[in-house]
């Protein structure tokens, strides 16, 4: 059977971008078992409460849902359980210091088979603050407006 090429996403963390920061993104592997891959081939999986986290010099994936897999049988997963991220040293050794030295989290943003291969893409991010937030629905709805009137102008329908 040829291996899968390319990129399905399985699932992303939309509330994430509005609610943090976001200042750099990795690619990390997970360690899972085989229902879980099953279960993510098959797009099921929720990153809302999902966060990461260092314990003993290694990262984890906390909060992720993959429901169990459908036609599994008493070897099937514990849905909400802690995964292993697999990363570079030198990455994993990157994030936990910039973690400790400035109030930032890790949040992942999405679930996706790269290759055949279950990934997940953390983010470096920083929580905005609720005005934050406000400046930037703002902003998009302003940048949405000039875009429609830029349109409008372009199909000749001036106001």
């Amino acid at each position: 059977m040829p291996r899968e090429k390319g990129r399905k996403v399985v699932a992303s963390n939309k509330k994430a971008r509005h609610d943090y920061a976001i200042l750099d993104t990795y690619e990390a592997g997970m360690a899972l078992t085989g229902t879980e891959v099953k279960s993510l081939r098959a797009g099921r999986a929720s990153l809302v409460d999902a966060f990461a986290q260092e314990r003993d010099g290694e990262l984890y994936l906390h909060g992720m849902h993959i429901p169990e897999y459908t036609q599994g049988t008493w070897t099937n997963h514990e849905p909400r359980r802690t995964r292993k991220l697999l990363l570079k040293r030198l990455e994993i050794d990157r994030l936990i210091g910039k973690t400790r030295e400035g109030g930032l989290t890790m949040v992942p943003l999405q679930v996706y088979f790269s290759d055949g291969w279950a990934k997940v893409e953390i983010a470096l991010a920083k929580g905005k603050k609720s005005y934050d937030k406000r400046q930037d629905l703002a902003k998009r709805d302003a940048d949405r407006e000039i875009a429609r009137v830029v349109g409008r102008r372009g199909k000749g329908m001036d106001d």
